[in-house]
């Protein structure tokens, strides 16, 4: 098989590699997406069903193409994969897929990516694989006796499979809390988090995370320095209000150990459970990098911005705040997209 050659090759289809190609188009650069997937949509087309953004649908948008329902609609899963399908359609982005990129190394100045479709080479590999193909179950104590069903909520697609039972949800972030209301609608629920919850005001949504990247942005461009909120927290959509109201956002902390058939807490409190359902997030999705002469300190590759400090030509997009304050959601990858963009030209010039 031949090998192909682009000048850039982004890795990775879903919301930060679109964002990167739009910029890249419209600057009308040499570049090609890799996409491991069989179709659009990136990982929300493998979210749980009744998942739905925390913001709404007008400060919801990638750079150029707004996504449909005005101030006051929180967009389905269903709805952001039709939007991201679209939003490659609209503006033509040269993607292949399936193809996944298994090794990258670096050859007489082009970047050589080993795939399952051949050889592609490129001066430029911009990363935006996200992470989740890697969740997390942490290492606790008794849990390889627990005799239920573990699973993540990588995995989890709607709660019917657990009428009638007793289900530890794992994880004080979003996906615990929205799981938990979901889940506890149908049975009973317990929450076993390592810390005590901590809640945005009712009135905090995508709109102010979005206020909050653009009072970001521009304390930057003047050289003034401004500390965002914290995503950590839980915002408090219209499920989880709802949960509060129902009196189930109750989290038990100070877990020991589980056990075959529950979970043992410090004060010595037995809690009987079926199953456990672990929102305990994710690493970046970058192994296939390790073949490049670089570090990875705690699973992240060192870097100033998106551009990394120890490779040329390598930038990595949407992982989260140390490539960008909220580079990992819809609301705040367009402008370090952007930013990338107009690096990469200035580095291929």
């Amino acid at each position: 098989m031949n090998e192909q050659y682009h000048d850039i090759i982004i890795v990775g289809g879903g919301q930060s590699g679109l964002a990167v190609a739009y910029y890249l188009r419209r600057l009308k650069l040499n570049y090609l997406l890799l996409d491991a997937e069989e179709n659009g949509g990136g990982s929300w087309q493998h979210y749980w069903h009744s998942i739905r953004l925390f913001s709404p649908a007008q400060w919801s948008s990638l750079p150029g193409r707004i996504l449909q329902g005005g101030t006051t609609h929180y967009p389905t899963r269903e709805e952001v994969v039709k939007y991201l399908n679209d939003y490659e359609s609209h503006y033509d982005l040269k993607i292949e897929r399936p193809v996944e990129v298994k090794e990258v190394t670096k050859e007489n100045g082009l970047f050589v990516l080993q795939t399952n479709k051949g050889r592609y080479s490129s001066k430029v590999v911009i990363s935006a694989t996200g992470s989740f193909k890697r969740p997390v179950i942490p290492k606790i104590p008794g849990l390889a006796d627990f005799s239920g069903e573990v699973m993540h909520s990588a995995d989890y697609r709607n709660p019917d499979k657990f009428k009638g039972q007793r289900v530890g949800i794992i994880g004080e972030g979003n996906s615990g809390a929205q799981i938990l209301a979901e889940v506890s609608t149908i049975t009973s629920t317990y929450w076993i988090t390592k810390d005590e919850p901590d809640y945005l005001p009712d009135h905090v949504d995508g709109k102010y995370l979005f206020d909050a990247a653009t009072q970001l942005y521009e304390a930057k461009k003047k050289g003034k320095k401004f500390i965002p909120p914290s995503l950590g927290h839980i915002v408090m959509v219209p499920s989880v209000m709802e949960a509060r109201e129902r009196g189930v956002l109750k989290s038990h902390a100070d877990l020991k150990s589980f056990q075959s058939d529950g979970a043992l807490f410090d004060d010595g409190t037995i809690i009987q459970l079926d199953s456990l359902i672990f929102c305990t997030g994710y690493l970046p999705v970058i192994d296939y990098l390790k073949g490049l002469n670089i570090s990875f300190r705690h699973h992240k590759v060192d870097t100033h911005g998106t551009r990394s400090r120890e490779m040329e030509g390598l930038w990595m997009v949407g992982y989260g705040s140390w490539t960008g304050f909220a580079s990992a959601t819809l609301v705040g990858v367009g402008r370090s997209a952007k930013v990338t963009a107009h690096e990469v030209q200035e580095y291929l010039s």
